[in-house]
């Protein structure tokens, strides 16, 4: 089936409100503002030379038949895990970001179809605000902005599909290893990153070598690209780790004492 390369919003989206969470936690806590067709996974061999090695890796990346799989990913500015279920159209994200002010925030979501919920933990300083450890189902109609919190917009939360469809070069390896290089510098590549960084990468953002590596299922399970430095940002890895297809537990609604309604602390956060 195709490879869909338009899911890199929801991932950008959710770390902007995560960002702006962190920014609204600081100022409650009184710190101050600062300023092609590919076949299905498996179908394409990962240790044979003479297949096209892009469209093989394209082949690799999970879709909507991949099964529950988890996930792994880092660049610059944050990390995140989780699982996701395509089956169910759902998806558990685990992000946390680098302190601001001495204050750290550590949110989860979790998507099922339509409904979302939410977790966040914040420390760091005295008087910051806590909301029930639970999975607090949102309400979209009382949210700003609802397009702030993750939606389930495909398998591939990592964007390895829109990276590797801007590919320039790709080389086999070996068996289930390859290498090459990315223009990031346009279309679906340039939003998996932060705003702003294809732009400022310039030429260097043309030739970003990167690899990866497929398992003998013809599953994708890494991809990292060696990131450049880009006026005051050093040169970084952007990683992407893939596991757990069909092994992973699928993902159903929190139930019982797991689960509450939102607060209001909640919606005051999201909406800052």
């Amino acid at each position: 089936m195709t490879q869909e390369t338009g899911s890199t919003g929801t991932v950008r989206r959710t770390l902007g409100t995560v960002a702006a969470v962190l920014a609204a936690t600081t100022l409650l806590a009184g710190c101050g503002p600062k300023s092609e067709q590919a076949a299905a996974p498996g179908t394409g061999s990962a240790a044979n030379p003479s297949a096209d090695p892009k469209r093989a890796l394209l082949a690799a990346v999970p879709d909507e038949d991949a099964g529950t799989f988890r996930f792994t990913g880092k660049d610059a500015s944050s990390s995140l895990s989780g699982r996701i279920d395509p089956a169910a159209k759902a998806m558990e994200l685990h992000l946390a970001m680098p302190p601001e002010d001495g204050v750290t925030v550590k949110m989860s979501f979790l998507v099922i179809g339509d409904k979302v919920w939410m977790k966040a933990r914040f420390s760091g300083q005295p008087g910051l605000p806590k909301l029930p450890d639970k999975w607090l189902a949102l309400d979209k109609a009382k949210l700003t902005d609802a397009d702030g919190v993750p939606s389930y917009d495909g398998a591939d939360q990592g964007n390895a599909g829109p990276l590797l469809d801007a590919a320039t070069s790709v080389a086999q390896q070996g068996p289930g290893t390859y290498a090459g290089f990315i223009d990031v510098t346009g279309g679906e590549a340039a939003k998996a990153l932060d705003d702003g960084e294809a732009a400022a990468l310039g030429e260097a953002g043309k030739h970003v070598p990167f690899t990866a590596q497929v398992g003998p299922d013809g599953h994708l399970t890494s991809l990292v690209l060696k990131m450049p430095a880009a006026g005051e940002r050093k040169a970084y890895d952007y990683v992407v780790s893939y596991a757990g297809y069909g092994s992973t537990p699928k993902i159903t609604e929190p139930a019982g004492s797991a689960a509450t309604k939102a607060p209001a602390l909640a919606y005051e956060l999201l909406n800052s």
